[in-house]
């Protein structure tokens, strides 16, 4: 049974959670007690691994204070100070705004997590019986029909990802002279709840799944395969199949990176070590997922959880 929190309630849990966690030691061992802002954004494995981190500096002694903030507008809200870092911007979305943020020095580069993200339009794997030539993306236009609704007529329906997620799935579909309708749903629990439903009906569904994340555990489903990314790709239209139009290939794959502010490394140096430090897997932060998503355990305590069960790597991390 999935159990599912709206974003405002997510958000006010994570933050009741986490302001309920006792500090060791005493607050004369940091640099100063005013409170640490995290980013909190809407969706599950960021909610998780910013839980943790929230538990590990506050058993150090620091204040901390979850603010919630849109995917792409936690970067300005980084360099603003309105945020002190962020743990998960993905190089598959991201990667062009946080280069540039890190260039003008506006944000600081706190390394890599660990995880390695990729994002892309999927399907489950009933759907290559129905539309041979799958994973293939040209492959969809031959099927758009099995992907329609009385919504889109004869074109397919993909489901994308909030707005807020950017990833220029229209243009891609533009360029790329897919005949599917996009959908912007406004949060990510509306993908899961369309991917179980249809899943469970072995219906027909194309829509953005990312990994890590506990889909994987749950869903036997691929990705479709388009024009492998380039730079170029976004940034020439003459680069590709379509001569008029960029972003005529797949998203970008890479790392989920941290993102600071160079005002938090000054005022907490040894706080900001511990955020370089932190690290995580992509098969433990989606075990963990399956637990809040699939389980129906909150985040809070999935986060206290891990906390308690690896108390070695997160003290190495405050060393």
């Amino acid at each position: 049974m999935f159990k599912r929190k709206s974003w405002a309630a997510a958000i006010v849990a994570g933050a009741l959670a986490v302001s309920g966690v006792s500090a060791q030691p005493a607050a004369a061992d940091v640099e100063s007690t005013d409170p640490i802002k995290i980013a909190f954004s809407d969706w599950t494995t960021i909610q998780i691994n910013s839980e943790i981190i929230a538990r590990v500096l506050q058993k150090m002694g620091y204040n901390t204070e979850m603010v919630p903030s849109e995917y792409l507008a936690q970067i300005p809200a980084i360099e603003n100070g309105d945020i002190d870092f962020s743990l998960e911007i993905w190089f598959t979305t991201a990667k062009e705004p946080y280069v540039a943020s890190v260039a003008s020095g506006k944000g600081v580069d706190l390394g890599e997590t660990g995880m390695i993200a990729r994002e892309e339009w999927w399907y489950p794997t009933y759907m290559k019986e129905k539309c041979p030539g799958l994973p293939d993306w040209q492959a969809l236009n031959k099927c758009a029909a099995l992907f329609a609704t009385a919504e889109t007529g004869d074109k397919g329906r993909y489901v994308g990802g909030p707005q807020s997620w950017g990833g220029y799935d229209d243009e891609r579909a533009e360029a790329l002279g897919l005949n599917f309708v996009i959908v912007h749903p406004g949060a990510d629990a509306v993908i899961n709840a369309e991917v179980k439903s249809a899943y469970e009906r072995k219906a027909p569904i194309v829509a953005w799944i990312y990994v890590p994340n506990w889909t994987s555990n749950v869903y036997q489903g691929e990705f479709v395969e388009f024009p492998k990314y380039e730079d170029a790709c976004y940034s020439d239209p003459k680069w590709g199949s379509n001569p008029d139009k960029a972003y005529d290939c797949g998203k970008p794959q890479g790392p989920v990176k941290k993102l600071g502010n160079p005002a938090f490394e000054k005022k907490y140096p040894k706080a900001a070590a511990v955020v370089r430090k932190f690290g995580i897997t992509n098969a433990v932060i989606g075990a963990l997922a399956t637990e809040v998503d699939v389980n129906g355990k909150t985040v809070a305590d999935v986060a206290q959880g891990w906390v308690d069960a690896n108390e070695a790597m997160w003290k190495a991390w405050t060393e």
